[in-house]
């Protein structure tokens, strides 16, 4: 007998429409991988990538910089877009989601079925751009267990308007392949502290955030992740110079701050037509590699790490590059970041 059909063709278009685009974004991700030739210090190929990664266990306690480019333009040498996971004790919480974000979790070796929370410090693309398509895909690969995300405000928008913009794919996996509802899996929580205050907090880990300066978008945080065993990661998000940044992270074993170079975005300001207008834009809500050193010495921290890097895909800029103008400030250990770094704390 003929099954019945169920579906119109409005649904099937949506359908296909869906399964097309998520295609694409797997594609262009994997096509992002810098050639053999030279490329800027968070080069997305790394000896973590060419190895399979280990398998998290309970004991598995470690940072991984999933994607170290800032802003979300790509290039065919660009590293994966800004995105990070701390693992504690064999649970990943993801902070933001620059494109790419799936891809690297995988490549980290992180099954997207053990997703449990993700943190977005705020609403620029090059942060939250990926945040459905991971949740998706998560879902794809058989999660069936809740995950929490965490933001600011508008979080909640963004996650419900990602689910019903697919609604008609996600119908039709629901009653042909039998899946869990997603929204029953996914909620997300919107915050909006006028300074700091918790967002977080189980039996392993306390998440703080503490509002930083970056215009033109006014809730932006840092967020600060305290163990239960005295542990401190602190990742500053995308922020102007920020004294009180110091305060928030002071004795931080790990402190993951964005970086600017200035020569490199005056150079990039000369070669393209917006420059004027972009130049603006990054001296007035990004840090100078210099007060990145200012900050990290403040705070005394024990380890700097070095990402979000803008420009984010200039070849010509060397790691030391990047690591001079701090180490003017700061006498610590600086890290420079790469994609797929894992970072022990």
């Amino acid at each position: 007998m003929t099954r019945p059909a169920r579906f119109n063709n409005a649904k099937i278009v949506g359908c296909l429409f869906t399964c097309s685009a998520l295609y694409f974004a797997a594609f262009a991700a994997q096509a992002q991988q810098p050639s053999s030739s030279s490329s800027p210090p968070p080069a997305s190929q790394s000896q973590a990538q060419q190895r399979p990664a280990p398998a998290l266990t309970k004991d598995t306690t470690k940072i991984v910089l999933l994607g170290t480019k800032g802003g979300p333009a790509l290039r065919a040498h660009s590293a994966a877009v800004f995105s990070n996971v701390v693992i504690v004790k064999g649970v990943p919480y993801v902070v933001d989601a620059g494109y790419g974000a799936t891809r690297q979790l995988l490549q980290a070796g992180v099954p997207l079925t053990m997703l449990r929370y993700v943190f977005i410090t705020h609403h620029h693309s090059d942060h939250e751009l990926e945040y459905g398509p991971m949740l998706y895909t998560a879902w794809a690969n058989g999660l069936r267990t809740p995950i929490d995300t965490y933001g600011p405000t508008g979080l909640k928008d963004l996650d419900s308007n990602w689910w019903k913009a697919n609604q008609l794919d996600i119908q039709v996996r629901i009653e042909d392949e039998g899946r869990t509802d997603p929204n029953r899996l996914v909620t997300a929580h919107d915050f909006d502290f006028d300074k700091e205050g918790v967002v977080f907090e189980n039996d392993d880990v306390k998440v703080s955030a503490l509002r930083v300066p970056h215009p033109l978008v006014s809730n932006a945080y840092a967020y600060k992740f305290e163990t239960k065993d005295g542990k401190i990661i602190v990742f500053s998000g995308d922020t102007a110079y920020f004294p009180d940044l110091a305060r928030f992270a002071k004795g931080a074993d790990v402190l993951v701050h964005e970086v600017m170079y200035g020569p490199g975005i005056e150079a990039l300001a000369k070669r393209i037509p917006n420059g004027a207008t972009l130049l603006k834009h990054l001296k007035e809500s990004h840090t100078f590699a210099e007060d990145v050193g200012r900050i990290a010495q403040a705070a005394g921290v024990k380890t700097l790490v070095l990402s979000h890097f803008v420009p984010g895909d200039d070849p010509s800029i060397t790691p030391e590059m990047w690591a001079a103008p701090v180490r003017e400030n700061f006498k610590g250990n600086i890290v420079v970041g790469k994609d797929l770094l894992e970072i022990p704390f």
